[in-house]
């Protein structure tokens, strides 16, 4: 979701013209023009209009690169659209990454390739529904740090005004016109109609208007990469981000793509031939999975550096711990024979506790639910409180979005103290400690809370793009062959699926699945890779929000804006 005003001079979007293998002096009269006298832009001397769309590099495998800019330009889009996330490419201050699925000019070659003009748009911060917004969460180690802060803009007429005394020509520019929207957990999947989004197109070409569709292609928030939002109560963003778009999350073209490309069609000439068809798809399973053990008895190896102590608790940022689950302790001074409750003032949890004493999960609680839990234990009992960081606020102007325990914990009116943080490192240990030690351990005891279950499975016919389904499971993380496909919650919705790119699968050898499920386990802990999608499927769940005293029953959200 974009950060522009309406404010920001036509100058600064930067349109690339990627040098393809030219002569010298032909790439020297190359050019990009914003012809203010006769409100239009000129390419290389002549009247231009881009149509775009945007893709993010980020949510899209690097080896589908092609396959996506292909189809954006043959829908008749002759440029694409996209962020550069600060956070994506210096992970530590100073520390930069620009390999693989970073790899920032491999991109633009490809974009070259597909013969796509490039609109730019490097941050710093970007919003995007992506994690902080694209900001490193980095800059939260500086406690008082002021992220980021506008002048309130109410009246709009007034803001275009003041636009147009510095610029009062120009050409028309729609940088963001919506294509579908986000989606929320525990909210219905968003739509629009191809109808509405193609009759809106051909109204802006007609009147001239350069457009931008956000989003052509949406992809995917693999791993912890999800925003947030803010809207009386903390939303974390799904892990898909199909968007509804023209091309879908698994690459295919969709009717509205056809819908825009017939509307494309009367204002400009479009490549010939048929677009690719929609990649091949597979089922497999069910597949049953095996309990590997419990979280906790993976400590060691989840912080091998042991724990960091604190009277008080520490944030993510405060150790160091930029995503994931980090495991706080301390153990009961005194017994508690009366179911006593257990709290965080201030809405002091970010974003999701699972509680546990002497190794058993004891109930769950979350970043504005008005759930309540009680405990009870005896003298020296240890207290496990497990936090999962869902993903930073992504929208708003200051929102310094810290995680983890940001008040301590009271069981009744005592403050819990002396506490230890173990930051964890869930990704290395799948990939690296999984592969080679699992096959000699004993058979693990019966799961209570968080815990990881692992299956192997081949696929002997031709490998397909999928979906994975987790009918019963709760919610936890997912990965495939040590990649991190990203979240999964199943019981709040409404993303049922995981995409699955072919990729990540091997033809003919073992594949290995491995979950964190957090909370619930089927009694049959079976999976399934679907050929279908669902992305529409929300369970409303029981859960009551502290929202403002003055809303008196729920309301449908206003947009947030990119």
């Amino acid at each position: 979701m974009p950060p522009d005003l309406p404010s920001l001079p036509l100058k600064l979007v930067m349109l690339l013209l990627l040098l393809l293998p030219l002569p010298l002096a032909q790439a020297e009269t190359r050019s990009f023009v914003v012809d203010r006298q006769h409100d239009r832009f000129l390419l290389n001397g002549a009247p231009f209009r881009y149509i775009s769309g945007s893709l993010h590099y980020f949510r899209v495998p690097p080896v589908l690169w092609a396959d996506r800019l292909l189809k954006m330009q043959m829908s008749g889009l002759n440029a694409v659209q996209f962020y550069v996330p600060w956070n994506y490419h210096e992970p530590e201050p100073g520390v930069y990454n620009f390999n693989g699925s970073r790899d920032l000019i491999a991109f633009l070659n490809e974009a070259a390739r597909a013969n796509l003009l490039v609109i730019l748009r490097p941050g710093p911060y970007i919003c995007a529904e992506w994690e902080m917004g694209g900001l490193p969460s980095w800059l939260l180690r500086k406690p008082n740090i002021h992220l980021r802060s506008s002048d309130p803009a109410d009246n709009m007429t007034k803001l275009f005004a003041l636009l147009r005394s510095y610029e009062p020509h120009g050409p028309l520019v729609n940088s963001e016109y919506y294509t579908g929207w986000l989606d929320y957990w525990g909210q219905n999947h968003s739509t629009r109609s191809s109808t509405s989004i193609a009759q809106g197109l051909e109204k802006m070409l007609e009147l001239g208007a350069s457009v931008n569709m956000y989003m052509f292609h949406g992809g995917t928030n693999f791993g912890y990469w999800n925003g947030a939002d803010e809207k009386g109560h903390f939303l974390p963003i799904t892990t898909s981000y199909d968007y509804d778009a023209p091309i879908s999350e698994a690459g295919d073209p969709t009717p509205k793509l056809f819908a825009l490309r017939n509307v494309i069609s009367k204002f400009q000439e479009i490549p010939l031939g048929p677009l690719p068809p929609p990649s091949p798809k597979m089922k497999l399973g069910p597949l049953t999975l095996s309990l590997d053990g419990n979280l906790l008895s993976f400590l060691d190896f989840l912080c091998p550096h042991g724990p960091i102590r604190s009277v008080l608790p520490l944030t993510f940022e405060a150790v160091k711990q930029d995503h994931g689950f980090m495991l706080y302790r301390t153990y009961l001074t005194h017994t508690i024979f009366k179911p006593t409750l257990f709290w965080v003032p201030n809405n002091g949890i970010h974003d999701r506790a699972y509680v546990m004493v002497d190794g058993e999960l004891m109930g769950v609680l979350e970043r504005n639910l008005k759930n309540e839990l009680y405990l009870t234990g005896k003298a020296g009992a240890k207290l496990d409180i497990l936090l999962e960081n869902m993903g930073r606020l992504s929208f708003g102007s200051n929102h310094s979005d810290f995680k983890g325990l940001l008040e301590p914990p009271l069981l009744g009116q005592t403050i819990l103290t002396e506490w230890m943080m173990f930051p964890l490192k869930v990704d290395k240990l799948v990939r690296w400690w999984f592969p080679l030690q699992l096959m000699k351990r004993a058979q693990p005891p019966p799961a209570s809370g968080p815990a990881f279950y692992s299956t192997t499975f081949t696929v002997l016919g031709k490998l397909g793009d999928t979906f994975l389904y987790l009918p019963g499971w709760t919610k936890g993380q997912v990965w495939i062959n040590g990649f991190n496909l990203g979240r999964y919650w199943t019981n709040r919705g409404p993303q049922q699926t995981l995409y699955v790119p072919r990729l990540l699968l091997f033809g003919r050898s073992v594949n290995k699945i491995t979950l964190l499920e957090l909370e619930n386990v089927p009694q049959e802990p079976q999976i399934q890779f679907l050929d279908t999608h669902i992305l529409n499927s929300t369970l409303h769940w029981g859960y009551a929000y502290f929202l403002p005293e003055t809303q008196g029953s729920y309301e449908p959200m206003e947009l947030s804006g990119h």
